[in-house]
């Protein structure tokens, strides 16, 4: 087993620089989530570790060897792409024990690890059959078995699920997640969804126009965002925001419609802010509909609502305060209709500071 790492690790295409300056430290038997918008150049950074990207600059280590002169072969990883990139011809066994016949592997060893990946992923009635007998989900975790067979130092993962439907992304997740436990291999997991970074990851790297936003916990991220980005990009229903001036006792925030007066320790956050203007944020779940239903200190302002989505278990709903949006969420047999005025309850406690400049979060 070994972790990996990145030390000032750059990429260009010709001029152009799509990684910068990317430090980044994977744990042995990490399960680490990559994530980001489309372009934001994780993929690339998952390319460079297996060896089909060159480094433009920096370092990346495999356990202790730097890696960036070694071929793929001699990296000790196995990577699981976007299509499932299986040989239509060769039957799923042919498939799985390809890569072991490569290294001339003995028959008898690979009968072995065929036998035993695919024991692992619950496909041993499907040895005999081609690619095209398969379903998505089959196919798919053919392709993890071609990873895991030949038991890597890393396993690799570029957005795997993408190609699969929405309840079969959420049945293979929780599959991939329990596998990589069971395994206790390093694991480096690309993917554009956030929700399935926040469930699948020890820890989630969030990446943005090729730099390095934030690493923590799925739970740091979300309570703690580093900056405006983080905060806007993780979290279905995403954040609430609103530009607000600083009050000039430094103890509040006066928005077009309204005001509200800051907690002890958001105030002295605010302070040295007086009279300029913050972008201040606060999630849908800490919006509430109902007075009862919130925690702490409040503050209460008028909104009118908007859209209402019907969800089955929760209603999301989409209300404007003066020129301010907000979003939450209310039980489905009391939700209201568009047009109504309903008050909403920011829970006070809760709300992020960020300076509109840097748009780093507050420390508080």
């Amino acid at each position: 087993m070994a972790g990996v790492t990145f030390e000032k690790v750059g990429k260009r295409f010709g001029p152009v620089a799509v990684i910068h300056d990317f430090d980044l430290e994977i744990r042995d038997r990490e399960f680490m989530v990559l994530v980001g918008p489309s372009g934001c150049g994780k993929s690339t950074a998952l390319r460079m570790i297996a060896g089909l990207e060159d480094l433009s600059e920096g370092r990346i280590r495999i356990g202790d060897r730097v890696v960036n002169d070694l071929a793929p072969k001699e990296r000790d990883i196995a990577m699981v792409f976007q299509s499932y990139a299986l040989y239509p011809h060769m039957t799923v066994r042919e498939n799985l024990e390809f890569g072991l016949k490569i290294r001339k592997m003995p028959r008898e060893e690979r009968a072995r690890l065929v036998a035993e990946s695919a024991s692992i992923l619950g496909i041993d009635e499907l040895l005999d059959r081609k690619p095209k007998q398969l379903s998505g989900g089959q196919r798919q975790r053919v392709a993890v078995g071609r990873a895991i067979v030949r038991k890597p130092a890393v396993f690799l993962f570029d957005e795997p699920l993408s190609n699969l439907d929405a309840k079969l992304r959420v049945q293979m997740r929780a599959e991939i997640t329990r596998l990589q436990k069971r395994l206790e291999t390093t694991c480096v997991y690309v993917t554009h969804d956030q929700v399935e970074a926040m469930t699948m990851g020890d820890r989630i790297a969030i990446m943005n126009a090729g730099r390095l936003q934030q690493v923590g916990t799925p739970l740091e991220v979300y309570d703690t965002p580093a900056n405006l980005f983080v905060a806007n990009f993780i979290g279905t229903p995403p954040m609430n925001f609103f530009r607000a001036e600083v009050t000039s006792e430094g103890a509040g925030l006066k928005s077009g419609t309204f005001e509200i007066v800051l907690p002890p320790r958001l105030a002295a956050a605010a302070r040295p802010h007086a009279g300029k203007t913050l972008t201040a944020g606060i999630r849908p779940e800490n919006v509430r509909a109902v007075r009862e239903e919130a925690r702490g200190a409040i503050a209460e302002i008028a909104a009118v609502v908007e859209i209402v989505e019907p969800l089955g278990h929760e209603a999301i709903v989409y209300a404007r305060a003066g020129r301010d949006p907000f979003i939450t969420a209310v039980d489905p047999h009391r939700m209201p209709r568009q047009g109504d005025q309903i008050p909403l309850h920011l829970e006070l406690e809760r709300i992020h500071l960020f300076d509109p400049d840097t748009e780093r979060r507050l420390e508080v």
